[in-house]
């Protein structure tokens, strides 16, 4: 590692262009006899896939940070399960955000209504989670972007494409880096997340369910998890509905059992749902509350979901709060050092006065709304105008602010459908790490970490998406760097 710079794992610029052109020939070819693909979105075609974006080599990311991440998960895990079942702090973190993010009070509403009807029927929870990192150059450790509760994506298609990196990195002749490249059991073990609830509930004859949108574009990361289920255990059928689909068709029986088309509902995996646009009529909104109010194990349940917002995010950094829900000191102090500065913009002197400092200094900080999904977060030198629009307006009590993260450069091939040539780039990478738990209130009856994923994006680009072309997915090629603060 150099400067903010990290050296890629083969020498990108001693490639022969006759040697890449087949490199990348071989790349795309791998991508789709193998399922690392999505529909694309400006070519939509239900019965067409292209490979989705992908860098040609694996991204270097430090070998240590990148185990502590793993080791960390579990921790993670049982503390968001802790948090989803305090309703004193959820209901305290989330006062001010309910009175002005429209969708964060709707989701607060379903909460509200299940928890004054005695809580829930299911008592078991199931959460597939993803904590996302960057490693930080200020002070040469991973720090956290976010925890997802919801909708966690890529885990399929990332663990294909640690087969594909390992294929084109024995291709340009460095067989001997296949050590340092991990293997990454992500699908399987989600699947197995979702197997293990289905088990739970212990009717033989229900199904799990898949959530997904009207349009699906990353299909093949959805099917490749139902697939894994039905190789893992053949008992289980697996139906994929909408939110429409539930309100229009769905009901609960006497007992609380959500039926659909004939059909019990024993768990449901929710791939929607996490944006306002999912809900466009009030009939899927009654049909997330159907789901919340059945007998059905959901990942997530509502409290779940809410567990996940930035907000609660923020809370959960402040002095003091993380010694509520984890008694060992070791896990606190290894919680606490992959926090970076979260900070509130409620409107009171210390929401004033965070607010003041992201307006003298807006290229330190990204502001962040109460969503999922990515392309929300408002970024730099636009944070200056946005808060001197909304300072004196209870909005801003919608949004948090974060340090900025300063990750390494590192030099790749990006890979995209359609293009001609792959783009030697300069990119920055982003890593998650998943997990899953599932339990009651008061008991934890599994909890573990399955796998990960690397998002690797243009690093002049404040998002980047997959989809849209500025990111692309990538694997981690593990290298030893000195640590020091």
């Amino acid at each position: 590692m150099s400067g903010t710079k990290l050296e890629p794992c083969v020498p990108l610029l001693d490639i022969p262009k006759d040697e890449l052109t087949d490199l990348v020939e071989k790349a795309k070819d791998y991508a789709l006899m193998h399922g690392i693909c999505m529909r694309r979105k400006d070519q939509f075609d239900r019965d067409a896939l292209h490979f989705a974006p992908f860098v040609l080599f694996p991204s270097s990311f430090p070998r240590n940070e990148f185990n502590k991440a793993l080791r960390l998960q579990t921790v993670l895990n049982e503390l968001m399960h802790k948090v989803a079942h305090d309703d004193e702090f959820l209901t305290d973190s989330l006062k001010n955000t309910i009175k002005v993010d429209m969708f964060t009070k709707r989701l607060f509403d379903i909460y509200t209504k299940i928890k004054d009807q005695g809580g829930s029927p299911q008592e078991i929870d199931a959460g597939l989670f993803r904590s996302d990192y960057f490693y930080c150059l200020v002070n040469r450790r991973v720090k956290q972007v976010e925890f997802n509760t919801i909708a966690s994506s890529f885990g399929c298609l990332t663990s294909k494409l640690v087969g594909q990196h390992k294929y084109t990195v024995q291709e340009a002749g460095y067989p001997g880096h296949l050590n340092n490249i991990p293997e990454n059991n992500a699908l399987s073990g989600l699947a197995g997340a979702m197997i293990s609830a289905w088990q739970l509930y212990d009717r033989p004859q229900a199904v799990i369910m898949f959530l997904v949108e009207d349009v699906t574009y990353n299909v093949c990361d959805q099917k490749f998890h139902e697939f894994e289920i039905r190789r893992q255990c053949p008992d289980v059928f697996v139906i994929r509905r909408t939110l429409t689909d539930i309100g229009q068709r769905g009901r609960l029986s006497d007992d609380k059992r959500l039926m659909i088309d004939g059909l019990e509902v024993g768990v449901i995996y929710m791939r929607c749902g996490y944006h306002p646009d999912q809900y466009p009529t009030e009939l899927e909104w009654d049909a997330r509350l159907m789901m919340e109010m059945s007998l059905a194990i959901k990942s997530p349940s509502i409290h779940y979901h809410l567990a996940g917002t930035k907000k609660v995010q923020q809370e959960l950094a402040k002095e003091g709060v993380l010694e509520k829900f984890l008694g060992d000191k070791a896990q606190m102090e290894s919680v606490k050092d992959i926090f970076t500065g979260l900070y509130s913009l409620d409107n009171d002197a210390i929401g004033d006065k965070n607010l003041l400092k992201a307006i003298e200094n807006p290229e330190k900080y990204v502001l962040k709304p109460q969503r999922e999904g990515g392309g929300n977060n408002v970024y730099g030198q636009d944070i200056k105008p946005f808060l001197e629009k909304i300072k004196n307006s209870e909005e801003r009590s919608a949004y948090i602010l974060m340090d900025r993260i300063s990750p390494p450069i590192i030099k790749n091939y990006m890979v995209r459908p359609g293009s001609q040539e792959p783009i030697l780039a300069d990119c920055i990478s982003e890593l998650g790490i998943f997990g899953y738990v599932i339990g009651t209130k008061d008991t934890i009856l599994e909890n573990k970490q399955v796998g990960h994923m690397l998002r690797t994006k243009l690093s002049h680009v404040n998002e980047g998406g997959v989809a849209a072309g500025l990111g692309a997915l990538d694997s981690v090629y593990l290298v030893d760097i000195d640590r020091c603060c």
